[in-house]
């Protein structure tokens, strides 16, 4: 199944990737809740994948040929919700009910509330394995999807992503898992390496996984580490994309603080202002 899309350039790209980010502070602005800054630090990896990758058609979501985004790091929802608006999956206007009661957006991700989401997330550690059960289904039905999982660098500290990793190469499932890791260096209580140290290139390049590293906030060094990591190669494949949590507003990146704070009136201006001007 092709994308739905003519590839998108990479200024058509940026484009995209500014109103996701204006999308994110806003909703969390309206609901005085959710995580901005997890959802900052992803918005290149998932525009990226959304308009040139991801073989999905927003007008026929439950396509049994799809490609299968799966976040694992389910909190990161204003990412994932204005990603799938802004693609085409629902309406844009729905974006003002975020984690408001009656709404469809809840604060973490339920396959049954809106087209396009995969796995109903929130306990961290899951996706990974979600993504081989899909996988095997899809061998068995003889179906060519793939299933590209965004994981967090926090949510690395669990042992059943490890458990995984060694299982997707075990069953020969590489050219159908591709794992994304959002590389930002915090997690809900502070900066990761402190919490629990990690080094995701070599742990997964050790579980035998082909290791693609970029700049997760290059529109084009990323768009061309998601092409490699869509080639044939006998290992799996890994993109882990150094990214900043909060990027693209000030006060937002790299501090932990933001991990799940929402804005004030007067600092929503000032994001707005500083996602209009563009990434430093």
């Amino acid at each position: 199944m092709p994308t739905s899309l003519a590839p998108v350039s990479v200024d058509e790209l940026k484009a995209i990737a500014k109103r996701v980010r204006a999308h994110i502070v806003e909703m969390v602005y309206e609901a005085q809740s959710g995580h901005p800054g997890g959802s900052l630090s992803a918005v290149e990896l998932g525009v990226a994948l959304y308009w040139n990758h991801l073989r999905v058609d927003p007008a026929n979501p439950e396509d049994p040929g799809r490609d299968r985004f799966i976040l694992s790091k389910g909190h990161a929802t204003p990412f994932y919700y204005a990603v799938l608006a802004e693609r085409g999956f629902f309406s844009a206007d729905l974006l003002s009910g975020f984690r408001k009661l009656g709404s469809p957006l809840q604060g973490h991700p339920s396959m049954k509330a809106l087209p396009g989401i995969e796995m109903s997330g929130g306990s961290l550690g899951q996706g990974l394995s979600f993504a081989i059960g899909h996988a095997l289904a899809g061998r068995l039905e003889g179906r060519e999807f793939r299933c590209w999982v965004l994981l967090g660098d926090g949510e690395l500290n669990e042992g059943q992503v490890w458990e995984a990793a060694m299982a997707v190469p075990h069953f020969g499932l590489g050219d159908r898992v591709i794992a994304l890791v959002d590389r930002n260096g915090i997690q809900n209580d502070g900066f990761a390496d402190r919490i629990m140290r990690t080094n995701p290139p070599a742990m997964f390049a050790g579980f035998g996984w082909k290791v693609i590293e970029c700049d997760g906030h290059d529109m084009a060094a990323v768009d061309a580490a998601l092409a490699e990591a869509e080639r044939p190669d006998e290992r799996p494949r890994v993109v882990v994309a150094h990214t900043v949590k909060g990027k693209g507003v000030s006060f937002m990146e790299n501090n932990p603080g933001f991990h799940g704070k929402a804005p004030t009136r007067e600092q929503l201006e000032q994001a707005l202002a500083q996602i209009a001007e563009g990434l430093a």
